[in-house]
């Protein structure tokens, strides 16, 4: 017989080490085992189970057969119609026999059992229920179920174990996870995840960064997709709710729900800018995500390989929304305008400030809040002049300002 004491220790080990728990890998060891007997004693149409019991050492089987009666079985008569029938075309000749005539079955001796013998080994049995047969055990079965069930239980194992990491990653989809760099292609850096592998995309990774073999990072967990090799997880360094998810980590008030994140806009690799509102009276909601002397913050763009993170109050007052969004710059003033327009108006001295390096900061402004917004300096308004690159508009920035807003409503926290 087999060795139950070595195979349960074999169990528990291929249980701990793939992560698939231990019930799941007994059903396929003894779907397995049953399946070896049947070939070996059992016959054609017979439904044979076997049971495991590691802690008392026995292995049984046995075979199920379905209660049925006369009044469900096909007659001589109806089935010798059948045949005819067959034999004239008005039946396809490739179709089951049962289930035909009004859903009648031909009687098989090693799937059925009459209601009055089902009675005579269960007292309670009724048509369609099903009574188990013991069977009896082989001396030689060990031999021969090693033989016949160990590529079948090793497949339905690797089966399993897609199966559990799929369901894994696909309750991740929009967390972090730690990935070390397993190899760099020219379209797309495989990183290891645990488990399995997670692919990062060329269009997922920030335009200044660099990947090389062994480096440890953090990764969006985009999608995650089924496939005939098995789960394939889509990773980001890009998506805004990066940052949100990051400064999670870092910041306990989040987790609290003291303080929560209500926008992104994400230039990735450069420059972020992050609005965030008190959920609690006497909590500062920028000193929570930037932390004592930083350290909060800083933790964020180290891992953000350097990018610029601003922090910015929430309000709920467009005309203030847009002032705070356009910091470190001062704003004097802001009109809103028809067509989701406002006017921002800037002292001279601030001006380049609230524009940014080729005009990133007012982009920024305009993502972040889903504004179009006219930039215009004290003098200018005087002048009634209106340079084209001081105005940034929404529409204008397309589906990737889209993509990197995250709608109020949803109240997403960014991250800078």
């Amino acid at each position: 017989m087999l060795d139950l004491k070595n195979l349960g220790s074999a169990i528990l080990e291929i249980a701990e080490e793939r992560g698939i728990p231990e019930n799941k890998i007994i059903d396929v060891i003894t779907e397995a085992i049953a399946s070896a007997y049947k070939k070996e004693y059992g016959k054609k149409k017979q439904k044979i189970k076997a049971k495991l019991d590691l802690k008392s050492g026995r292995l049984d089987f046995w075979q199920e057969k379905e209660v049925v009666d006369e009044s469900i079985i096909l007659s001589e008569e109806e089935i010798e119609e059948i045949k005819q029938k067959r034999e004239t075309g008005e039946i396809n000749p490739n179709e089951e026999f049962e289930d035909e005539e009004g859903g009648k079955i031909r009687f098989n001796p090693e799937r059925h059992i009459m209601l009055n013998e089902a009675k005579e080994i269960d007292e309670n049995a009724k048509v369609g229920d099903e009574v188990s047969l013991p069977l009896e055990a082989k001396d030689d079965f060990g031999r021969i179920a090693a033989q016949t069930a160990k590529q079948v239980i090793l497949q339905k194992i690797k089966e399993i174990e897609k199966e559990e990491t799929f369901k894994e990653f696909k309750d991740k989809e929009g967390e972090v996870v730690s990935g070390i760099v397993q190899r760099v292609e020219p379209m797309a850096v495989f990183f290891d995840i645990g488990r399995t592998s997670g692919i990062l995309p060329k269009k997922e990774q920030a335009p200044n960064e660099y990947y090389k073999p062994g480096q440890r990072m953090k990764l969006f967990v985009l999608k995650t997709e089924n496939t005939p090799k098995g789960a394939q997880i889509v990773l980001s360094r890009i998506y805004p709710k990066l940052i949100s998810k990051l400064f999670e980590l870092e910041v306990p008030e989040i987790g609290a729900n003291q303080v929560a994140i209500r926008a992104i806009a994400r230039e990735a690799g450069f420059r972020s800018k992050v609005a965030v509102e008190a959920l609690e009276d006497g909590i500062d909601p920028i000193g929570s995500l930037v932390g004592q002397r930083g350290t909060r913050i800083i933790a964020v763009t180290n891992e953000l390989g350097g990018e610029k993170i601003d922090v910015i109050i929430w309000d709920e007052l467009p005309e203030k929304f847009i002032a705070n969004a356009l910091s470190p710059a001062k704003v004097l003033e802001v009109k809103i305008l028809p067509k989701n327009k406002a006017q921002a108006i800037i002292p001279d001295d601030q001006l380049s400030l609230a524009i940014g390096k080729e005009g990133q900061n007012v982009r920024l402004a305009a993502k972040l809040t889903g504004w179009k917004i006219d930039v215009r300096s004290v003098s200018q308004l005087n002048a009634n002049e209106i340079p084209k690159e001081q105005t940034a508009d929404i529409e204008e920035l397309g589906a990737d300002a889209e993509t990197e807003t995250e709608p109020e409503d949803q109240k997403q926290k960014p991250q800078e």
